[in-house]
């Protein structure tokens, strides 16, 4: 038999049973749809983290300390003379605690970071209006504070107030009265958390009113991302120095977290793809069954093709066609509806999705693979039968 006489019973059996043909054709559809739409929604979750990390700075390491024994932090002298290394362009240590800010009788629960001048420089992050912290405002322990464009209209805008306009208002913080002498930038979200709920003051002053000597969070700017290796050891070589532990101190930067984060997303997807590849494997078992069914009730034309001298690899080929049939059509419409949910995906997550060819080739071949596979039961089925026992069955 030709591939083209083949091809063409092949389609005329499938159309002439459209019911039992979408039937057989769902679950590979489904799976293949499944595929896709999973392979997306890693891209594009892959794409958030790279756009969230490139927004934290691709030059930027961060310190900690956890530290041993009595000494579990260092001094504000201590962090800042890491500057001193080579290819540091700024330190910035800080102390962090909630908080709980008020302006008239609007109070709201914010993150509340004492920080040096250097925060600016080390974490790329200005005021659009008034000015910054200074060094003054840190020797004389100043109540002044940098304010977050959502904390300012989370206090403001319900007393009736232009969070635009929050420079020189006060409000109290854990029941300090602080001036409000900037206005930060919009950040937005980043792998931190939001950018723009947060409150900056003299790290003086946040040691004082949260009651810390020491610090145990210190941001690093880095001037070339080039020497960032070189960085990162004389950092450990310092902290080790000092604590004669590795244990006691955590050097990261944000290519290390983007690599952790994108490892922890493919294996995620990877295990959620093979779920889907069950779905596909369904599939083909449903094919099984349906073609089962069609030998059944084909068996009288399968044994009058027989005795006009059709051999048994010309049935065996025929079914085998219409299983690949069944199941390359399962295939192509799954790819459609797959691009049209990593669409839709695209739009829910905010993000660019990606679909690789190759992905959609695999999962293609796949569904045909699968046909031939769970079509090789059935069709052998057919070609085994005697032509005088198929010409007698009803």
């Amino acid at each position: 038999m030709k591939l083209s006489q083949g091809l063409k019973m092949a389609i005329k059996s499938v159309l002439s049973n459209k019911l039992r043909t979408i039937l057989s054709m769902l679950g590979i559809l489904i799976g293949v749809a499944t595929v896709i739409a999973l392979v997306a929604m890693g891209r594009a979750s892959a794409n958030e983290v790279a756009d969230q990390v490139a927004s934290l700075g691709t030059s930027q390491v961060s310190v900690n300390i956890t530290g041993r024994g009595s000494v579990t932090t260092l001094s504000i002298d201590e962090a800042e003379a890491f500057a001193d290394i080579d290819g540091i362009e700024a330190v910035a240590p800080i102390v962090s605690s909630t908080g709980y800010a008020k302006f008239g009788g609007t109070s709201v629960t914010v993150s509340v970071l004492g920080i040096t001048p250097d925060y600016e420089i080390a974490q790329e992050f200005s005021v659009q209006d008034g000015r910054y912290i200074a060094a003054p405002d840190i020797a004389n322990r100043q109540k002044v504070a940098l304010i977050g464009t959502q904390t300012a209209k989370d206090l403001f805008e319900d007393e009736g107030e232009d969070p635009q306009e929050a420079v020189g208002k006060k409000i109290t913080i854990n029941g300090y009265i602080f001036t409000i002498v900037g206005l930060l930038e919009s950040k937005g979200e980043s792998l931190t958390g939001s950018n723009d709920e947060k409150i900056l003051i003299p790290i003086s002053t946040g040691q004082k009113i949260f009651d810390q000597s020491g610090v145990s969070t210190i941001y690093v700017k880095v001037a070339d991302g080039s020497d960032m290796d070189q960085v990162v050891g004389d950092l450990e070589s310092s902290l080790y120095a000092k604590f004669a532990d590795e244990d006691a101190y955590r050097v990261s930067n944000q290519e290390d977290a983007m690599e952790t984060l994108n490892s922890v997303n493919e294996t995620m997807n990877r295990q959620l793809i093979y779920v889907a590849a069950i779905s596909l494997v369904v599939g083909g078992i449903g094919i099984m069954n349906i073609m089962l069914v069609s030998v059944t009730e084909r068996t009288r034309e399968i044994g009058i093709r027989k005795s006009l001298g059709a051999k048994k690899r010309d049935i065996l080929f025929q079914f085998l066609v219409e299983s690949v049939t069944i199941s390359g059509l399962g295939g192509a419409v799954g790819i459609v509806l797959g691009y049209i949910a990593s669409f839709i995906i695209g739009i829910a997550m905010g993000t660019e999705t990606e679909v690789p060819l190759n992905t959609v080739m695999l999962s293609f071949g796949f569904s045909a693979f699968v046909g031939v596979v769970f079509g090789f039961i059935p069709a052998n089925k057919a070609a085994s039968l005697r032509p005088v026992d198929a010409l007698r069955h009803d």
